[in-house]
């Protein structure tokens, strides 16, 4: 596992495996409360997403104790995908937020990320000391925002990849977590032929953004500046348009065009 400071608020964890990434920010406090001398400063923390392996989950608590900041107040996952659920593993008694399209995802398919996460596990000879338990969850309004100390998250609808997220601006430190879109290393991928209208949509929605980015983070892959990820979000699009006209002879994006992301491109190509 990995951690990087992108500031002095956000702190990204990246996991070993799938190169998942997990965001932890510290809500921002006012001026008479905070000086660059103490990083310490009172302030609410959210823990987003979630990296996979049983031994990061267990660090996690340790981090934020070394960063000096406080146990979470809560937990947010971008979208309803078993691999962005796992914080509840490592903090049992946080609540879990999501958007309400995340929150209608998992209340009609009830132990289904349980399920994918028991095979995954299965599949790579991984044991977890804990099940994964999800608890209440807390459906939030994208677009809308999310109060966390004395600044808001903003919360933005993120549909294409699944038919569920969100995307979440935070604006004093001007980081964007993407959550499945805008990865350097993997391929737009859809669960549906219809999704890709959206994916494109989620795709504009995001792009204000990200030209007024210092760090992008997206779900897979390395934490990306401004002029990066609007070049990846251009790739994107170009590929599901391609995607849309030309089917198979879609031509995938330069560095991603390995055994495994022409795997992803076949499935999109299978989705009904």
């Amino acid at each position: 596992m990995r951690a990087i400071s992108l500031h002095h608020d956000v702190i990204v964890v990246t996991s070993r495996l799938l190169q998942t990434n997990c965001t932890i920010v510290r809500g921002a406090v006012s001026a008479e409360r905070f000086s660059d001398e103490d990083a310490s400063a009172p302030g609410e923390t959210f823990v987003v997403d979630s990296p996979i392996l049983p031994d990061e989950l267990a660090l996690l608590p340790s981090l934020l104790e070394q960063a000096r900041l406080p146990p979470p107040g809560g937990l947010l996952a971008t979208h309803a995908d078993w691999d962005h659920l796992l914080g509840r593993i490592a903090f049992p008694d946080a609540a879990l937020g999501c958007a309400e399209s995340s929150a209608v995802r998992l209340q009609s398919g009830p132990g289904r990320a349980q399920r994918e996460l028991r095979d995954f596990d299965e599949r790579l000879y991984i044991v977890r000391d804990r099940p994964l338990q999800l608890g209440s969850v807390q459906a939030l309004p994208a677009p809308g925002s999310c109060a966390i100390g004395d600044a808001e998250l903003e919360l933005y609808p993120a549909e294409g990849h699944t038919p569920d997220g969100m995307a979440i601006w935070v604006p004093w430190a001007k980081v964007l977590l993407a959550g499945d879109y805008l990865s350097s290393i993997e391929i737009p991928t859809v669960n549906a032929r219809e999704g890709i209208d959206s994916y494109l949509a989620t795709l504009e929605r995001l792009r204000p953004l990200v030209a007024r980015a210092e760090h992008v983070v997206p779900g897979h892959g390395p934490v990306l500046d401004a002029p990066r990820a609007l070049t990846v979000l251009a790739e994107d699009a170009a590929y599901l348009q391609a995607l849309l006209e030309d089917g198979s002879a879609a031509e995938l994006p330069r560095g991603r065009r390995s055994r495994a992301q022409r795997e992803l491109h076949a499935a999109n190509l299978s989705a009904p």
